[in-house]
């Protein structure tokens, strides 16, 4: 009988792998990496074509604030993400309620120019949410804050945005949790809110850390909502920065440093996230 590991088998079945996966790796090496190559030896290049690293100084000098802010943004908005997705996906998953989970799913289908554009009017001084408050008559109009071009406002933007694609994919890791699991811990007494934080969200990590990956590089290369929200002279998102860099200082090296320095934050999200998969 012919052994079903010997080598002719094995070399062909690494071959039949390799071949599978030659054009995902072209496809990654043409659309994330080529890019990426080429933005970093632009980001080494002064405008005068000289190899420096001036650009990172002065990435770091002009918008090292930014930087942070953009940091803070991107991953308050993820922690409210996580635990509202999580509340809701639970919900969703511990009754049926397709309504609500069509409504939740909305802003998948909302481009982020027009989230931007929405917020800003629901947020003005004199918007749909200050005008809604001012109804009661309990406060005066021309008194009540404006969050629209605040950290606030562009975090609930960001959260909104992000919140159809995190419903989809935590509601999915929920959805493949056995019942008979769900209705045993019931029948032990847990209420909603234990089956979900002690038993959905445990058990739907990697799920809950794909959808972390992706809604934060997302936020973290968001230029429309910024654009429209961002804090008026104060500190904004590093989008903005590299916008306000290529379009109108035209100083493309500096241009492609803030890119890199994006690439860089992106990458250590999905490098963090593969390395916890790796450990399992």
């Amino acid at each position: 009988m012919r052994k079903t590991n010997s080598p002719s088998i094995v070399f062909w079945h690494k071959a039949a792998g390799v071949g599978l996966a030659t054009p995902a790796i072209a496809v990654v090496a043409l659309l994330f990496m080529y890019p990426f190559v080429l933005s970093f030896i632009s980001s080494l290049r002064s405008q005068d074509e000289v190899w420096t690293l001036a650009n990172y100084a002065e990435a770091f000098s002009l918008y090292g604030g930014d930087l942070v802010f953009t940091l803070w943004v991107c991953l308050a908005s993820l922690a409210l993400l996580i635990g509202i997705s999580a509340m809701i996906g639970g919900f969703l998953r511990l009754g049926a309620y397709p309504v609500l989970e069509f409504i939740f799913k909305i802003p998948l289908f909302v481009p982020f120019v027009v989230v931007g554009h929405a917020m800003r009017v629901f947020l003005a001084p004199h918007g749909t949410l200050n005008s809604a408050i001012a109804i009661t008559g309990l406060f005066n109009p021309d008194l009540l804050p404006s969050f629209a071009f605040t950290t606030f406002g562009l975090i609930a933007a960001l959260v909104w945005k992000n919140l159809g694609l995190a419903l989809l994919l935590v509601l999915g890791g929920f959805r493949s949790v056995n019942e008979g699991m769900l209705e045993a811990a019931k029948g032990m007494g847990a209420g909603k809110l234990r089956l979900i934080w002690h038993f959905l969200v445990p058990m739907n990590k990697s799920s809950i850390g794909v959808m972390a990956v992706l809604t934060f590089t997302s936020m973290l290369g968001c230029f429309s909502i910024p654009a429209m929200l961002g804090n008026a002279g104060g500190q904004q998102m590093l989008m903005m920065d590299l916008y306000h860099q290529s379009v109108y200082q035209h100083n493309y090296g500096l241009a492609n440093a803030i890119g890199v320095l994006t690439y860089i934050a992106s990458m250590g999200a999905a490098i963090y996230y593969l390395k916890g998969l790796s450990k399992k």
